[in-house]
């Protein structure tokens, strides 16, 4: 069995990205293993008008390489788009452009293997070699590998909220929306429970059809308003190497609040898209009324279904005004985000792993997470100690940077110390 000097367990963009990145670089011997059969990035969400939130720049592997041939700039030139794109002057990508983007270069990539499911991961003392066993799915072969690193990037699965679970009926998480969406608009009434990007941009493509197919839309988001993605330059410099560097010297509890504190700056809606929605609503009422509701500062308590009815009802409660009410529904679409959770295959190796005291990853600046510093790597999933770096696309060159000096043992691809005008922290002594 050969032994590889770093097996990558998922891939998304970040895992993408650094299967990208490591294809040139001959001391590094890398496998990439991939449950799903190809690559397919939100698909549920690939709806015709959504775009990243993020320019173009910020692919798989520019801001570590703008050299690469795996850049999106070179996907556009082999694809003949890169003419159009440029006349087009709109810099962010559309999201299904991004995920074809990302299924060109995979296909490219030699070290990729779909179809495997890793099932558990071992690690054998005597020659510091980590195990790891997978499935594939369509036949129940089994396959084992060996490595001295791992990079585990298998993403942040649907979140639903615990009054929905086991609620029954055909409730959806808006990662599968798209799939549902014909269903949806043949019911009476329609409910998006969310507050970010997925619940506006789901609102807004059914509300262009209202009129036409009839159901009742309603919006409810515990939200005190529909906050606008903080997208100022200055505000941008929080994806910054100072700015990881101060939020992970934090003590523990500070980053955690601010964890909470920062969700509106990557959890927010496209401003666009805010202006938008108020614009198809004036548009949509010029004739009259019509049958929809956004209902701001309300929190989903609890959830029935009624077989029989085929309808949910749904417990809400205005935060501001303290007071209970209930909605019924006949579709309901959880935009509820995602949350990250420990893969099962890690439980062999649980005590080679680092926890803080919250119970989550002790994730280190090197965005190792294993006793040794050097052993196991987190893509993405971090939040908690590299704040709002962790899921952000134009991040993802600069982390697998990082992670490529780790493997290597020495830096390949230049990573920047410093790129912000501001102070981050408290300066030491008398200014003036």
């Amino acid at each position: 069995m050969p032994t590889h000097d770093f097996i990558a367990i998922g891939l998304g963009p970040y895992n993408l990205g650094l299967a990208c990145l490591t294809e040139p670089i001959e001391e590094l011997d890398g496998l990439f293993l991939e449950s799903r059969p190809d690559f397919d990035w939100h698909p549920g969400m690939l709806l015709d008008f959504a775009t990243l939130q993020t320019p173009f720049i910020a692919d798989l592997v520019t801001l570590a390489d703008p050299t690469s041939r795996y850049s999106f700039l070179n996907y556009l030139k082999e694809s003949g788009r890169l003419y159009p794109f440029y006349i087009r002057e709109i810099f962010y990508q559309l999201r299904s452009e991004y995920n074809a983007y990302c299924r060109w270069a995979a296909a490219r990539l030699p070290g990729v293997r779909f179809g495997h499911e890793v099932t558990s991961v071992a690690y054998d003392e005597a020659d510091g070699l980590y195990t790891v066993r997978a499935v594939r799915p369509g036949t129940g072969e089994t396959t084992e590998h060996r490595a001295r690193h791992l990079v585990l990037g298998t993403g942040t699965p649907p979140y639903v909220p615990d009054a929905c679970q086991g609620l029954g009926g055909d409730l959806i998480h808006n990662a599968h929306y798209l799939g549902a969406k014909a269903a949806l608009q043949d019911k009476e009434s329609i409910t998006v429970v969310g507050s970010g990007q997925s619940a506006a941009e789901i609102y807004y493509d059914l509300l262009s059809d209202i009129d036409a197919r009839g159901y009742r839309l309603t919006w409810v988001t515990r939200s005190p308003r529909f906050f606008p993605l903080e997208y100022t330059k200055l505000t941008l410099e929080m994806t910054s190497p100072e700015y990881v560097d101060y939020f992970h010297a934090l003590p523990e509890d500070t980053r955690y609040r601010l964890e909470e504190e920062q969700k509106g700056l990557f959890k927010g809606i496209d401003a666009d898209l805010i202006n938008d929605i108020f614009d198809l609503l004036y548009q949509k009422t010029a004739g009259g009324p019509i049958p929809t509701r956004l209902l701001t500062n309300t929190a989903l308590t609890s959830a029935s279904y009624d077989e029989s009815r085929g309808e949910y009802t749904l417990g809400l409660r205005h935060v501001e005004q303290e007071r209970d009410f209930a909605l019924r529904t006949h579709g309901l679409i959880l935009a509820t985000g995602y949350k990250y959770r420990v893969p099962a295959f890690l439980e062999p190796v649980r005590d080679r792993i680092r926890w803080d005291a919250h119970g989550r990853f002790d994730v280190a600046r090197n965005y190792s997470i294993d006793v040794t510093g050097r052993g196991i790597f987190l893509q993405n999933g971090a939040t908690q100690a590299h704040s709002v770096t962790s899921p952000d696309l134009g991040m993802g060159p600069y982390r697998n940077s990082w992670i490529i000096r780790e493997l290597l043992g020495r830096e390949y691809y230049p990573i920047e110390k410093a790129i912000a005008f501001q102070e981050f922290g408290a300066p030491e002594g008398v200014i003036a």
